[in-house]
């Protein structure tokens, strides 16, 4: 585990908002918010954004709002509509909330909470309008528990999409990232239409075609310590067909 940045006043204060999907992650969840709060950053609060999940996560994440109630807060959706559905909820209600950053992550603990106030320091520091934790630059890691498919299925799908999109983003299909609250509301979440993991090469060529600028910083990926993954037949087939769909989708935006 690495030691999160000591970020100097003001910006260890700016009010970052963590949006986090669950879905079946009653075992994860715990531990996530347990690091979370414990970085140094008194501006950072939760938004866990739960699809009704069987295993009792959305219960789990009830009791941690309690035990935390000016830092954790909870959305509980009628059911599982995808990854890419619950991130643009909880992103909403962030901005709604009065978020000045907000930055996205999985339950499972594969993105390092830790991360997060050096991801945020270098985003104050530039003129980005998101910053990626990246596996794929120089420096970026994956566990080397990380199975030998989805590795395969990584690199693939990262070479396909550039392929298509010519976006120049390394980790197109990263999920572990802060975005400056302007920048979601340009990008305009209620145009994003992407239910599943195709939702994070969306975002990417949302922000790339309107001239945001994008950087990447290195992180080491971990696999999921309890649980299973949500990668579907379905979620896969979404994900081949939309660089296809988001060439024609939105052909006409351009950067102002």
């Amino acid at each position: 585990m690495i030691e999160p940045v000591q970020l100097p006043s003001p910006w260890r204060d700016e009010r970052l908002t963590v949006v986090v999907p669950t879905y079946n992650e009653a075992g994860n969840l715990p531990v996530l918010v347990d690091r979370l709060l414990a970085l140094p950053l008194p501006g950072l609060s939760i938004l866990i954004a739960d699809d009704n999940s069987p295993d009792g996560t959305g219960d789990v994440a009830d009791k941690l709002a309690a035990e935390h109630p000016d830092r954790v807060r909870v959305v509980h959706r009628p059911g599982k509509e995808g990854l890419g559905r619950a991130y643009v909820d909880g992103m909403t209600r962030a901005l709604d909330g009065g978020a000045h950053f907000v930055a996205q992550m999985d339950a499972d603990l594969s993105h390092p909470p830790e991360a997060l106030p050096g991801m945020l320091g270098a985003l104050l520091a530039t003129q980005a309008g998101v910053v990626i934790g990246s596996r794929y630059v120089p420096g970026g890691q994956l566990d080397e528990a990380w199975p030998l498919y989805r590795r395969a299925l990584s690199g693939w799908a990262n070479l396909y999409v550039h392929t298509l999109l010519r976006v120049r983003i390394r980790d197109l299909t990263a999920g572990f990232k802060i975005w400056r609250a302007d920048s979601l509301r340009a990008i305009g979440l209620d145009r994003v239409q992407s239910n599943g993991y195709s939702f994070q090469v969306e975002m990417h060529y949302l922000a790339t075609k309107l001239g945001h600028t994008i950087l990447e910083v290195p992180i080491r990926f971990e696999e999921r310590r309890d649980g299973l993954s949500k990668m579907t037949t379905a979620t896969k087939i979404e994900s081949a067909l939309m660089p296809f769909k988001l060439r024609t989708r939105h052909r006409n935006i351009t950067s102002p």
